[in-house]
């Protein structure tokens, strides 16, 4: 990058972004939230001194938006598979609650012929805090142009915009976009974005202002939390900045990349419900993958076959590997149709009859029949008896491909079926 390049990201980052003028203050806010997403310019990198290059791998950090007047940086791993036929596809990784920017999962998607970075988003490095050092909650060191920090579960919503993390930890994201687009090795046109937990709640915020990506998948984190019947409703019921402001319901609408939605049905923390209603909000093409027993971390999203699978299927032809087409409840059987590039192996029901927040409830897998339907397949299975809740799991090998949530009203038997099962 010349001189004058450096000078004008330089000043551009410096800047303030200003709300539009006019409007009543949501409003107001709600554009200079979406102006966050015009930080196209590749911010200025740094080499992390004393952090030697690992393989492939390398420790940077770049520069991001002031804070209380002073500039910041964010530390980040950032890999180029060395081996490649041409310009390579990418990802920007975003860590959940707890943690920070890992080498092993810019590892892992280089394995996969991805360029991959890892930020953090807490003023944070990789390294655990000595005595004296100021560190984050979960103990990792804070380093010298470190920005906010997270608290609670939007705990900082009086502040100034400027001053509250999520601002900030979406603007890094946003720059990590911007960073990797920048680098020749990189396809422009094929980068997505991946988070894990609060990860996720930023992935899930990020694609409504980030239109460059062409993929993202956010893992567990998801919008609609405000009416969690869990601590985030507790926290975000009568936060109207929240709300009206933060919620990645208020700019889904904008959400048109392909969008995995990874978590698992004992989630305790991002129940189902509110998962469902921001991918329903969202217009692009999506897969939803809820794969039982699937635990809440960083180590289960990066384990897990499902993200690289989907990642690549639109790289290379710009749709998920699968759709669901429709599902219903004929008589008392539940039924999915959907379709697929990869042949299904196996399909099962997965049920519960209890009510309450999604993550609380005991879930029950039953077998269900796949059968081709023309060009499609169709699922089906019975409901058992007090069904409350209930989606239905395509398998294809390692691979988990899920039908949407779907809740129960009011279900009780009443008479049986020519098929020998009761209504509904």
């Amino acid at each position: 990058m010349n001189e004058k390049k450096i000078f004008i990201t330089a000043l551009l980052l410096s800047m303030p972004l200003l709300p539009v003028q006019g409007g009543d203050e949501r409003s107001v806010q709600r554009e200079h939230v979406l102006s966050l997403g015009q930080l196209v310019t590749p911010p200025r990198t740094f080499d992390a001194e004393g952090r030697a290059a690992e393989g492939d791998v390398r420790a940077l950090f770049f520069e991001a938006l002031p804070y209380q007047g002073r500039p910041t940086r964010v530390f980040a791993w950032l890999g180029i598979p060395k081996k490649r036929a041409g310009k390579i596809p990418g990802i920007v990784l975003v860590h959940g609650g707890g943690g920070t920017a890992f080498k092993e999962w810019v590892q892992r998607w280089n394995e996969k012929g991805y360029a991959a970075i890892s930020i953090t988003v807490e003023g944070q490095t990789d390294e655990k805090a000595a005595k004296g050092q100021e560190a984050t909650e979960t103990g990792w060191k804070r380093h010298a142009w470190a920005g906010p920090q997270r608290v609670g579960i939007y705990g900082d919503s009086a502040k100034p915009l400027e001053e509250q993390w999520i601002y900030h930890a979406v603007a890094d994201t946003v720059l990590a976009n911007s960073l990797l687009r920048s680098l020749p090795e990189v396809d422009a046109s094929k980068i997505g974005v991946m988070g894990v937990s609060w990860g996720g709640v930023i992935t899930s915020t990020v694609i409504g202002l980030d239109g460059r990506f062409a993929f993202a998948i956010p893992v567990y984190g998801c919008g609609h939390l405000f009416d969690a019947d869990n601590q985030y409703g507790r926290a975000l019921g009568d936060n109207t900045l929240y709300r009206e402001v933060w919620d990645p319901m208020v700019r889904m609408s904008r959400a048109q990349m392909p969008v995995l939605w990874l978590s698992w049905p004992e989630d305790k923390h991002f129940p189902l419900d509110c998962q469902a209603a921001s991918y329903r909000a969202a217009p692009g093409s999506r897969m939803v993958s809820l794969i039982p027993g699937m635990k809440h971390g960083h180590g289960p999203a990066w384990h897990a076959p499902d993200s690289y699978a989907f990642a690549d299927s639109v790289v290379k032809t710009g749709a998920p590997w699968f759709k669901a087409l429709s599902t219903e409840v004929n008589g008392v059987r539940a039924c999915l149709l959907f379709s697929s590039t990869k042949k299904p192996t196996s399909a099962t029901l997965v049920s519960t009859i209890d009510t309450g927040v999604t993550g609380g409830r005991t879930w029950v897998e039953t077998q269900a029949t796949v059968e081709k339907q023309g060009d499609d397949w169709r699922a089906s299975a019975p409901l058992p008896a007090g069904t409350t809740a209930w989606f239905i799991n395509i398998r294809s090998n390692t691979l988990t491909a899920s039908s949407e949530f779907q809740e129960v009203k009011t279900v009780s038997h009443t008479s049986a079926s020519p098929d020998g099962y009761p209504y509904l």
